[in-house]
């Protein structure tokens, strides 16, 4: 029985043509900055986004900390969502290894930061307080697409208090399909954008950070002190020139099934479909329920993410295809009819 994993999008494997394009791949010593292929992958989404430079990195996680660090001084301080990644789910690390205070401030129900709110988080100049440098976006946020004259004005009112902006763009692609625009016009608007390559667009590993030449010189210093020089990295590049390729336009189809998913579990009693975006459906349950539920549809080959809380976040991806659609529905509908 095939698995269909729905924890997240970062499950998904190299498809056969990737390998064979890691596996002819040329490599270099990527410390000396001799990798061709990862020199290749760095000039092709600078050129692509619009942006003087680029350094491939082995996380996400470590793409954003590079972000903060090469933005930010000890001391200082970056504006973020109080849910977003930057600051919940990324172990603290501006904080730890950066010296930067994170302010979180509450989000929007579409993600976005009102303009208003981050106003009065800003700092006034004075040696009580941090100071105020770095705004840090992310789009998506939860399947959401950040509205682009949202970020348009976000931009406006960076550039008015003198601060920088940052996109965490993992799924930035995911959002440029959704809005039908190239992934440019969105990184246009931010002075730094980090773009994950193993998530829906399925590259087994590795983020890429891109900005100005002199951001990226610091980010590549910080890189090497976290731990993250690497040298013959081109097989995992050429992995993500294949997935820029091959796997950007496909994303649609992530969406589509998504979309089916949830207005399929939407008619079943007992579930409370509340909401889907892009390639995440997100429903409640009752939590009494959640472990049978767990159980039932391992047993059946499928595989969410179950906790203690009553949420579930059902995400498509490369390795999802309609079939894999229909055994879910039909396994929530086996759940909950009976009695």
């Amino acid at each position: 029985m095939n698995l269909v994993d729905l924890r997240s999008d970062t499950v998904t494997r190299p498809t056969p043509a990737m390998r064979a394009a890691m596996l002819d791949a040329e490599v270099g010593d990527d410390v000396y900055g001799e990798d061709p292929t990862v020199n290749a992958l760095q000039q092709r989404l600078a050129g692509d986004l619009g942006f003087e430079d680029a350094l491939f990195v082995p996380s996400g996680t470590q793409s954003n900390l590079l972000a903060l660090m090469s933005h930010c001084e000890r001391g200082d301080e970056y504006l973020v969502g109080a849910d977003a990644h930057t600051y919940k789910f990324e172990g603290g690390g501006a904080a730890v290894l950066g010296s930067i205070q994170p302010q979180p401030i509450v989000q929007a129900d579409d993600g976005t930061l009102p303009l208003a709110r981050i106003a009065a988080a800003i700092k006034p100049v004075d040696p009580h307080f941090a100071r105020t440098r770095l705004l840090a976006l992310e789009n998506t946020w939860h399947g959401r697409v950040l509205p682009l004259d949202y970020l348009g004005a976000a931009h406006d009112f960076a550039r008015e208090r003198g601060l920088a902006l940052h996109l965490d763009g993992a799924r930035l692609y995911n959002a440029a399909v959704a809005s039908g625009v190239g992934a440019r016009a969105i990184a246009q608007h931010f002075d730094s954008v980090s773009i994950c390559l193993s998530k829906g667009l399925g590259a087994p590993v590795g983020s890429v950070l891109v900005g100005s030449a002199p951001l990226i010189e610091k980010a590549r210093r910080w890189r090497k002190v976290a731990g993250g020089g690497w040298r013959q990295a081109g097989m995992l590049a050429a992995a993500g020139m294949h997935a820029l390729d091959h796997h950007v336009a496909r994303l649609a189809d992530d969406h589509r099934r998504a979309a089916y998913l949830a207005g399929c579990l939407r008619e079943i009693a007992g579930v409370d479909l509340l909401g889907q975006h892009t390639n995440m459906v997100f429903v409640d349950v009752p939590t009494a329920r959640l472990q049978a539920l767990d159980a039932h549809l391992r047993a059946v080959g499928i595989r969410i993410s179950i906790g203690y809380l009553p949420t579930l976040r059902l995400v498509t991806h490369l390795d999802v295809d309609d079939e894999g659609v229909e055994r879910v529905v039909r396994a929530f509908r086996d759940f909950f009819g009976k009695a």
